[in-house]
């Protein structure tokens, strides 16, 4: 009994090591990343970073422009989430509800092959079979464009969505669905009325992951949107070559010299991006907690 003690004790010890161990990691980090991005504005306007609408850092004098790539991130990341969200959570309803047990035995191991396919092997696909299809069909000057990116960002975000809210949707009582067919409901009513308010908590946290992998994604976007640092517009946009943040931040950070102006813009625009990621975890953890006291769990 003493020696199970000691045991549970020790263990009970290591993971609260290793838990704090995790967020003396994270804050180094966030102090790290903001302190080299706060450097930027001691000689560059904090105003003129959020305004200015180019991005030039060898012009002189350099122009660090975030709204460019701010708004190629988000009509990228917008797009990717209107294709993958609709697709995924009717995947996942289809696997979990619709399919024979062996065929969606037979699907899950290609969703799960999806998930770990490397970035970059997506983002040679977009750009040898996705570009150019889009120069052709939509007549294009270069299919390297937003719309590239948010396909194969769609793409990579599916088995995230879907896997998510499969585990929700199984994870939804029996015992309604049975009630709710003894009462007369179709299959799809049950589905529509009782599966997926009952599943909203995981099937919206799926959805936040979806985003979070989407807006953080770099070789990818890389490699299909054309990298070209201008605003722009909403929806025609799509069908212009955009720089996203990442990109940005992968593209130029091997190249500029420590401690310049160009070395803690780069940092400024990565800590915008942390600063995103960390809201859509803040909007994601709101949103299953308001549904888990809705629905009384």
């Amino acid at each position: 009994m003493m020696h199970r003690k000691k045991k549970e004790k020790a263990i009970e010890s290591t993971l609260l090591m290793v838990s704090g161990i995790t967020v003396i990691a994270l804050f180094l980090l966030c102090f790290f990343l903001f302190r080299e991005g706060y450097l930027l504005f001691g000689d560059y306007s904090l105003i003129s970073f959020i305004t200015e609408t180019s991005w030039y850092p060898s012009s002189s004098p350099a122009k660090f422009g975030l709204l460019p790539l701010l708004t190629g991130s988000l009509i990228v990341t917008a797009g990717a989430i209107i294709l993958s969200v609709p697709l995924g959570i009717a995947s996942a309803l289809y696997i979990s509800e619709l399919a024979d047990p062996k065929v969606a035995q037979l699907i899950k191991p290609f969703v799960e092959i999806l998930a770990g396919i490397p970035s970059v092997v997506y983002g040679f696909f977009g750009l040898i079979v996705v570009v150019p299809l889009l120069q052709d069909l939509l007549d294009l000057p270069t299919g390297q464009t937003a719309l590239a990116g948010s396909i194969m960002l769609g793409m990579m975000a599916l088995p995230t969505i879907i896997s998510v809210s499969e585990d929700a949707i199984n994870s939804v009582p029996t015992a309604l669905k049975e009630g709710s067919l003894a009462l007369g409901s179709t299959k799809w009513q049950t589905i529509y009325r009782v599966v997926l308010p009952a599943a909203l908590s995981g099937i919206s946290a799926a959805v936040m992951l979806g985003i979070g992998r989407a807006i953080g994604e770099t070789m990818t976007v890389m490699m299909v949107t054309g990298n070209t640092a201008i605003i722009p517009g909403i929806p025609e946009g799509l069908f212009d070559p955009v720089r996203t943040m990442t990109a940005t931040i992968a593209l130029e950070m091997g190249e500029v010299p420590q401690g310049s102006e160009h070395f803690h813009a780069l940092f400024a625009v990565g800590s915008v991006l942390f600063l995103i990621t960390f809201i859509i975890n803040l909007i994601a953890d709101s949103v299953k907690k308001k549904y888990r006291l809705q629905e009384g769990v």
